[in-house]
């Protein structure tokens, strides 16, 4: 096959016509057996088809798919458009900017680093709860937002003028997938010139990208430095997937909400094992969820592991729509394109799966998660049992407590200091946002106020939240327990949950206490809501408001009383919690005309947004003093494509971690600590501590984050006897910063190693966390398992990923910190999955080997590898 026009057919919606990709044309009626979210793909190779990159072998693929049910074959996948976030979205943009400074060096056209594909950038990472409880609280933080974030902010007004298909979405406008969900995604893609439509599909620099997949959008995330090859007109490189089934029967009981039922599926996902995969829900049950309870699903699938949680197009998706006020030729076109494509939801669809796993709706109770793992899935009736095993685990007297300065109170362990509403995972569903008003009306009714010691905020993810808290009421009665509007952002999801009130944090220094955080959003990992929160749960809004009127999470809210009202009677959650009648009552007054206000403007921005003014210019002035944006080191030195497989030997370790070691621990988002490499570095050149902002803001300052890697106090490298980011020095006994002793190891021409466990870099699509990598001078990282996101990355730096073939040897284990490693082929050309021998010399002579495999997947990944990174393979490009 030379070409796929024939394939075309054409499609009359209303007045419009359009061309489409007709799979039924293909001839093969098994292909209607894929799950719809490979026919999604099927359709991308078909659209982009050119004899070379795509050929017809792919084609056959598909249908050999079908005859194992599983994947494997090399897919080059071009998405309809680029999602991302600020901390995400300043680097990638950074790198562009270098990136046209190279072209330049090179007398070439800068214009040709230019998104070829719709880019939508909304800055949405960098607000922090510094004020709360207040109705001044939103204006105090957003003035601070804009004070310590203008230079970053004017950066991407630069970028926005200097490169087309640019758009920025301005600070306090929302959060990234809810704007996505609520706005951005189209269901069906039409072409520039409006003659072709074809699936919308989404490369997003953020893990949670899959959200959208609840309105039947294919997308997940990917690096920023793949997102950048993506946009520049690069296929992303992947594997065929295997898909896996999720069927839903059923309905949810009365008061369970989608929040607990994500977390069963994060809970039964993650022991299944689905890394790398698709997950397709199919089922009746789907016909009792609303897109929005979808999205909450869809949200999280970083944390059940797969690359997406897909959710077919059907009825549904045309409420939703509506219902956020799309156009009537946009509803129309998607339910006329996915019946004609074979990509509608019907009752009893049961496509070819390479599993199936099945989950009753009815079966799903009340939960949480924690305390520092969404999948560790906790019923409500069982949280203070939890809770008690984790602090009998940390050694901690259930009695102790500690004094609170001037408030004449004691905190206990347990204690809740955090609760926030926060995170798209639930302020895009307007079931538990009006849930959680009605608990804190019912609650101030009763004359209930949250305890003292906590910290309590409301960032909705898009402003259509507020209207319909405000026209309901809601709004009154969650300001009324200090539950006030802060931001519209991710806020405490992502780590910028701001400082405890000085009487809490002196009281949890004082006797090391144990407290938690009750958090709306998906992630809990160690030391990411609050350094001074070891203990931290996700639950859904409505029990969050719940835990900061209780003030503990040591108590059995199912069947304890959360306190005593003004009466002196005891209150239960059953007394405050809203009947599903009662959350439809009000639900009625959400609408399309909010959302079409919401988002009228959506480009427009603040008069402080506004103010901030650029100077137009192909290449980005670069200010040799500034703290926030960089030119980064990765063009200095080109490198030389080879063939040859680069043998390392005599690498020294510099860390050696366990399981599940996440991008946060190897590149933190949020505090700088004053007493840290990054710390002392920003103070070098003037910065005072009270200006330090976040990690994730300094993304585009490589000398910051560079010494920011591997800088979580929650790190533990089993080299040294130490918590927090240290190891030994190149004379194996000195313990230093891991940057600082990566510094010595540069010095003397060391490269290194970085061993680890299974599942290595879980979480966020964090570039830095590969990035950072590099820049310590690590070659390769060896490790049980790598989550999918972090092992791209690593080799779009141009880091070696290689896995065990088996556990990792006791012998593996028991490092002192002075041996050696050598990585040798077991065949010479550099080829996708190949073994190598891993050898450890030690010093007393002894040498230990075992058997690893290459994770560079797939040709198109080896050929990023030999040129030392995507980006400078896409430079290469360029050049020739």
């Amino acid at each position: 096959m030379q070409s796929t026009k024939h394939l075309l057919s054409d499609l009359i919606c209303g007045e419009q016509s359009y061309q489409y990709y007709d799979l039924q044309k293909l001839g093969d009626e098994r292909l209607a057996q894929l799950p719809k979210s490979l026919k999604i793909l099927l359709e991308n190779q078909l659209r982009h088809f050119d004899g070379k990159t795509i050929n017809a072998d792919i084609i056959v693929a598909f249908s050999r798919w079908l005859d194992n049910a599983s994947g494997g074959d090399d897919l080059n996948f071009s998405p309809a458009r680029v999602l991302m976030q600020d901390f995400t979205g300043v680097p990638a943009i950074v790198d562009l900017a270098a990136m046209r400074d190279a072209v330049a060096k090179c007398g070439g056209d800068v214009s040709a680093i230019n998104p070829q594909i719709p880019v939508h950038l909304v800055i949405d990472h960098s607000v922090t709860v510094d004020q709360y409880g207040s109705p001044q609280a939103f204006g105090e933080n957003v003035a601070k937002e804009m004070e310590r974030n203008e230079e970053r902010y004017r950066f991407l007004k630069w970028g926005q003028s200097a490169f087309r298909n640019f758009n920025v979405v301005p600070p306090g406008t929302g959060i990234c997938h809810q704007v996505n969900l609520e706005y951005l995604a189209q269901v069906v893609w039409v072409s520039e010139d409006g003659t072709m439509a074809y699936p919308d599909t989404v490369l997003g620099t953020d893990s949670h990208t899959p959200m959208v997949n609840g309105l039947g959008v294919l997308g997940w995330g990917v690096g920023g430095i793949e997102a950048e090859a993506a946009l520049l007109g690069q296929p992303y490189s992947m594997m065929l997937p295997d898909v896996v089934g999720f069927e839903l029967s059923g309905k949810l009981s009365e008061g369970v909400t989608a929040t607990d039922l994500v977390l069963s599926v994060v809970e039964i996902l993650r022991r299944e094992g689905v890394v790398g995969k698709f997950v397709e829900f199919f089922g009746d049950g789907l016909a009792e969820l609303s897109v929005a309870d979808r999205a909450t699903i869809a949200n999280m699938a970083p944390e059940y592991g797969a690359t997406c949680g897909y959710f077919p197009v059907d009825e549904a998706t045309l409420a939703y729509l509506k219902l956020t006020g799309r156009t009537e030729q946009t509803i129309a076109l998607t339910e006329q394109y996915c019946k004609a494509q074979g990509l509608w939801r019907n009752p009893g669809d049961y496509p070819v799966f390479s599993h199936s796993v099945t989950l009753n709706l009815d079966t799903v109770e009340p939960s949480l998660a924690g305390p520092s793992r969404p999948q560790d899935r906790v019923a409500v009736s069982d949280l203070g049992n939890a809770m008690r095993d984790y602090l009998a685990d940390s050694e901690r007297d259930l009695n102790e407590t500690a004094d609170i300065e001037d408030m004449k109170l004691k905190l206990h362990h347990g204690d809740v200091v955090i609760a926030a509403i926060t995170s798209c995972t639930n302020t895009s569903n307007p079931d538990v946002m009006i849930a959680a008003g009605l608990v804190a009306r019912k609650a101030r009714e009763r004359g209930l106020r949250v305890k003292p010691w906590v910290k309590t905020s409301l960032a909705p993810g898009s402003k259509v939240v507020s209207k319909y808290l405000a026209d309901s009421g809601l709004q009154d009665d969650l300001n009324s327990l200090g539950f006030d509007l802060v931001g519209y952002g991710c806020t405490t999801c992502i780590g910028n949950s701001g400082p405890l009130r000085e009487p809490i944090a002196k009281a949890i220094d004082s006797k090391n206490m144990v407290v938690s955080a009750l958090l709306s959003g998906n992630r809990n990992f160690d030391g990411r809501i609050h350094p001074q929160v070891k203990a931290s749960w996700l639950a859904s809004p409505p029990l969050v408001v719940a835990y900061a009127l209780a003030g503990t999470t040591l108590r059995n809210l199912q069947d304890e009383a959360i306190a005593t009202d003004s009466k002196g009677v005891e209150v239960f959650l059953k007394d405050l919690w809203p009947s599903t009648a009662e959350i439809h009552e009000i639900r009625k007054i959400v609408s399309g005309a909010m959302y079409r206000d919401a988002y009228q403007d959506v480009y427009l921005g603040t008069e402080e947004w506004q103010a901030i003014e650029v100077e137009k210019s192909d290449t980005y002035p670069w200010q040799v003093d500034s703290s926030y944006i960089r030119c980064p080191s990765f063009f200095d030195k080109p490198q030389l494509a080879g063939e040859e497989f680069p043998v390392l030997r005599s690498a020294r370790i510099l860390g050696v971690f366990g399981d599940f070691i996440t991008t946060d621990h190897i590149s933190p988002a949020g505090k700088i600590a004053t007493d840290s490499p990054a710390g002392h570095y920003l103070q070098s050149i003037g910065i005072a501590p009270s200006d330090f902002n976040s990690y994730g803001s300094r993304r585009g300052n490589h000398e910051v984050m560079s010494r920011g890697t591997f800088a979580n106090t929650r790190l533990n490298n089993k080299l040294v006897d130490r918590e927090g980011g240290y190891t030994l020095a190149p004379d194996g006994e000195t313990v230093l910063p891991i940057f600082k002793a990566a510094v010595k190891y540069l010095e003397i021409e060391k490269p290194l190693v970085i061993i680890a466990g299974k599942q290595y870099g879980t979480g966020s699509s964090r570039d830095w966390a590969a990035k950072g990598t590099l820049l310590l001078g690590v070659k390769a990282v060896i490790a049980e398992s790598f989550e999918r996101i972090h092992r791209s990355n690593l080799v779009g730096m141009g880091v070696m990923p290689v896995e065990f073939d088996k556990e990792i040897p006791r012998e593996m284990l028991d490092l002192q910190g002075d041996e050696q490693v050598d990585i040798i082929p077991c065949e010479e050309q550099l080829s996708p999955k190949q073994t190598v021998r891993i050898v450890l010399s030690r010093s007393d002579g002894s040498r230990h080997e075992v058997l690893g495999r290459l994770r560079i997947d797939t040709q198109e990944e080896l050929g990023y590898f030999r040129h030392g990174g995507i980006l400078q393979y896409v430079l290469s490009q360029l050049n020739n």
